[in-house]
């Protein structure tokens, strides 16, 4: 079995159990429980790897939920977050809401067992997953866009000190190479990823899963 810890979120009790007991079959579900204001405890409470949220038939409320909900976890943002839709109504605000969680994905809810496991476990290693029939909708703006080329094997050694909060001249005596070559391999980096900053290329790679935090 997996030992990706999931809490089930929904607001019926028959769609969390049956999601629950879904998943048991290949995950450690810790709990089951419902949206509202006692999510933050309960997330606390279980601590979780991954939030598998059915939204119900009626996505508005839990996305408000998740709204304040993400208020609350401030700067450190969510936990990785898998949520799963009736239909493509309210995909683009759910996308946006993802911003904020560590990685996530969207899914319907009528996806098959084996695309919801496989979802669980790519969010869990911080990648971003969409149902095909959702990623087709104008969201690109929201995901951040894989880089305009791939990156070299170096730039991805330089990406990964960054991640780890590393200044030009230690990464550049962690790899034998001059300040001034660090300097141009993060700007093509930058380049790459349509990042506006260090730590935006070290945010966007990690969305992407060109790096592990």
């Amino acid at each position: 079995m997996n030992e990706l810890r999931v809490l089930v979120i929904a607001d019926n009790l028959l769609a969390r159990a049956g999601l629950a007991a879904l998943l048991a079959e290949q995950f450690r579900v810790v709990g089951q429980v419902a949206g509202g204001e006692s999510l933050a405890d309960d997330i606390e409470v279980y601590r979780p790897d991954v939030l598998v949220w059915d939204f119900g038939w009626e996505p508005k409320n839990a996305l408000d939920c998740l709204s304040e909900l993400l208020d609350e976890s401030g700067e450190n943002g969510l936990l990785p977050l898998l949520i799963l839709l009736p239909d493509d109504d309210h995909a683009a605000e759910s996308a946006a809401l993802l911003r904020s969680a560590n990685s996530g994905g969207l899914l319907l809810r009528d996806a098959q067992p084996d695309q919801l496991a496989t979802a669980v476990n790519a969010v869990g290693q911080g990648l971003i997953v969409f149902d095909p029939v959702l990623a087709a909708l104008p969201v690109s703006e929201i995901i951040p866009e894989a880089p305009v080329s791939p990156l070299t094997a170096r730039e991805r050694e330089v990406l990964q000190l960054l991640a780890e909060g590393l200044a030009n001249k230690h990464i550049a005596l962690r790899l034998g190479i001059s300040d001034h070559t660090v300097k141009f391999h993060v700007n093509a980096i930058m380049n790459k990823l349509n990042a506006q900053s260090r730590t935006d290329a070290v945010v966007r790679a990690t969305r992407l899963g060109l790096i592990m935090l």
